[in-house]
């Protein structure tokens, strides 16, 4: 995994964001996916921070669900990001303490308007890591997310296709999740800084 850790590393540094294809594992992918078809514990995402979380439906409507430790999958995964938090701070020097992170499904007509994962008066969350899960997947189905400069011009836009990895700086980087035509699947997280 250290090479992948160190392609992240450089497009951060390079680009501030990265895309990559077959990212981990196909069988971590599989494991996933079927843990999180699985689950009915799903609940419908806030918006803003967790001091003014509120709901709203015309901004964002997909469901989460957050990551544990469970010897299982789950941790498996949990173990590889905290391999690549360790690599990041040991050769950007970001200081991460931390990584958050849930499973959000979106059904058919979900969506999540333009935002900025790092909120408004708060630079705690600093790396973005999006996962996706969805075998499949076909271009009639939506569901992509565009993603934006930092002078809010249209930089790319991805298809949530299973193994699909995007990594960028939480504070840099607008993006969007378009409306979906099929339940889609993914994995949203955030190294954090804690000041």
């Amino acid at each position: 995994m250290t090479n992948l850790y160190e392609k992240i590393t450089n497009a951060l540094v390079d680009n501030g964001y990265i895309i990559i294809n077959n990212a981990l594992p196909p069988k971590l992918t599989q494991e996933l996916l079927s843990f999180a078809k699985t689950q009915n514990s799903y609940k419908k995402a806030g918006i803003s921070s967790s001091l003014d979380l509120h709901l709203d439906k015309a901004r964002r409507r997909d469901k989460t669900l957050w990551l544990n430790e469970d010897n299982g999958v789950q941790s498996e995964y949990l173990s590889w990001t905290e391999g690549l938090k360790s690599y990041l701070n040991k050769e950007l020097y970001l200081g991460l303490s931390y990584f958050e992170t849930h499973f959000a499904i979106y059904q058919k007509g979900d969506f999540y308007e333009k935002h900025l994962d790092a909120f408004k008066n708060s630079k705690n969350r600093v790396v973005t890591v999006v996962y996706y899960l969805n075998e499949a997947w076909r271009q009639e189905d939506g569901g992509e997310i565009i993603i934006y400069d930092e002078d809010d011009m249209f930089l790319t836009k991805v298809a949530p296709i299973a193994n699909t990895m995007i990594v960028f700086m939480s504070e840099k980087f607008p993006h969007e999740v378009l409306p979906t035509e099929a339940t889609r699947y993914s994995i949203a997280g955030w190294f954090r800084v804690d000041r």
